[in-house]
């Protein structure tokens, strides 16, 4: 299964798709978005609340980044012990 005779597809090892992106990296860049509108509208509607939807925005981005980082460093380190047979 998966056999092609040897025959090399040039289209598919010459480019590559990048990693999809981790499912709790994209969630925390969603509420991220979401915090931000809520706290423009909050600020527009002259509300202080918006101040902790800031708060939100800024705690959600940072789990973003840990998460995106920590699949990366994942995948790093998975390539590295993988044997090149």
């Amino acid at each position: 299964m998966g056999d092609t005779g040897g025959v090399r597809q040039p289209h598919a090892s010459s480019r590559q798709e990048p990693p999809p992106m981790p499912r709790l990296a994209l969630y925390a860049l969603v509420v991220c978005a979401l915090a931000v509108a809520a706290a423009v509208i909050s600020f527009v509607q002259g509300s202080w609340l918006g101040v902790v939807w800031v708060l939100l925005a800024g705690l959600s981005s940072n789990m973003a980044w840990f998460y995106l980082r920590r699949e990366k460093m994942r995948r790093n380190s998975a390539g590295a012990a993988a044997p090149t047979s």
